[in-house]
């Protein structure tokens, strides 16, 4: 077995860990859960360090759970944040949970005859028929409200003065997640609850609640919340999250996050997202070193991130499409990209509407008269003949040339490029 503890330490993934922890899972193959906020139909790369230590849980020979809050859900935990949420009902809850469900299989192995395959666990499932009285009775004598008013996440809400106070729902929501780690001690002898920095406190009221009702030994580990050197939020851009479903943020899109964090970011990022080995790691950094501007980190990261999310073909199709714009991109590539990825790549380039039954019409008719790509027509025609414009990626000379149907990509619009970097798209609709 690997040392799970010892792992993570390396990789900068340990935040806090309960005393002992380390030692208990030397013993033998265990099991431990994480928790995720079914919340969207989608996760997002803020989830991804949890999704990976409960990966490298698994791979250290040990059995990860899964835990996708379907009654938590329904609540919000008011951890780090200054608002309560917006409640989901049942039905998009359920949507949610099964979209979910399919993206982590992509990380966790649920299928195979392992004895430590993964499971994934709803809670709703141990919570619908629970009844508030006999909650209240069996588990909320068990902890104070002395020892609920004295965690972080509370506090730091009722301090604020723009705070409107905490709900009840929100309050009870540590002593919700405490139950979910009692009920998978009970039933699925797990041990150990593992999440971000923000959970410590719902993690250890989980511990307090299994020792004091059944004088059981739990454990917590959590990881650190992922910052960027900039200090800039991560996993954010200006359109917003970037998610892993490939209909919310293209894969084009998703490999370019990570081909463009910082270097600094890079060394720190690489070790955290992938399941590269520290020797493999180490010797990256190195070369990386030697040689900052070819970006050796980041194109190892963007490589790895994007196929353990995507795949490889994705991987393939999003390496292609990010040569378009500097000059290596194939008349064959461009062609073979689908209409997002091909907005994704020529994102803010000028484009310009002509109707489709102009078709066919003349090169430098429509490029120096229907649009501006030219301010003239002895202009267009004289880099035409230098060879300095393309039309899909292929370089044209013929000065008579008729734009097509022939020519259209995705039957909509055709790439022109004038020298080396400037390109504008004609759309015929």
């Amino acid at each position: 077995m690997k040392n799970f503890v010892k792992e993570l330490e390396w990789r900068g993934m340990i935040h806090d860990i309960m005393p002992g922890t380390e030692e208990e899972l030397m013993k033998g193959p265990a099991a431990a859960y994480v928790g995720i906020d079914p919340t969207g139909d989608s996760l997002h790369i803020g989830h991804l360090v949890s999704i990976m230590i409960l990966k490298h849980f698994q791979n250290c020979g040990h059995k990860p759970y899964a835990l996708v809050g379907g009654a938590t859900g329904m609540i919000g935990d008011p951890s780090m944040k200054s608002q309560e949420r917006n409640l989901l009902d049942e039905a998009t809850l359920s949507h949610n949970v099964e979209c979910i469900k399919k993206q982590l299989s992509r990380f966790l192995d649920f299928e195979s005859d392992a004895s430590n395959k993964a499971e994934l666990v709803n809670n709703y499932d141990w919570m619908k028929d629970y009844t508030f009285i006999n909650f209240t009775r069996d588990i909320g004598k068990m902890i104070t409200v002395n020892y609920m008013m004295s965690k972080d996440s509370v506090k730091k809400r009722l301090s604020r003065e723009s705070s409107e106070g905490m709900s009840f729902t929100e309050f009870t929501y540590q002593l919700l997640q405490g139950y979910d780690f009692l009920y998978l001690y009970e039933h699925k002898g797990v041990k150990l609850q593992l999440g971000g920095a923000d959970q410590w406190g719902n993690i250890t009221t989980g511990t307090e609640l299994i020792r004091r009702s059944l004088g059981g030994e739990a454990y917590a580990l959590t990881c650190p919340l992922i910052t960027k050197a900039d200090g800039g939020k991560f996993g954010k851009t200006e359109k917003g999250n970037i998610w892993l479903d490939a209909e919310r943020t293209s894969p084009y899109q998703f490999y370019q996050f990570w081909l463009n964090v910082s270097d600094e970011d890079a060394e720190k990022y690489i070790k955290i997202f992938t399941m590269l080995d520290r020797e493999t790691i180490e010797a990256a950094v190195a070369e990386h070193s030697q040689c900052p501007e070819r970006r050796v980190l980041q194109k190892l990261l963007a490589k790895e991130v994007t196929i353990m999310v995507h795949g490889e073909n994705e991987y393939e199709k999003a390496l292609a499409a990010s040569e378009m714009l500097f000059g290596k991109g194939t008349a064959e590539a461009l062609k073979s990209l689908d209409e997002k990825t091909f907005l994704s790549v020529f994102d803010g380039v000028p484009q310009y509407g002509i109707p489709k039954d102009s078709l066919p019409c003349d090169i430098i008719e429509t490029l120096a008269v229907t649009t501006d790509v030219f301010p003239s027509k002895g202009e267009c025609r004289k880099m035409i003949q230098a060879g300095g414009v393309s039309v899909n990626k292929e370089k044209i000379s013929d000065i008579s040339l008729q734009l097509t149907e022939n020519h259209l990509l995705d039957g909509k619009y055709i790439l022109i490029q004038k020298g080396k970097k400037n390109y504008f798209i004609l759309k015929f609709e």
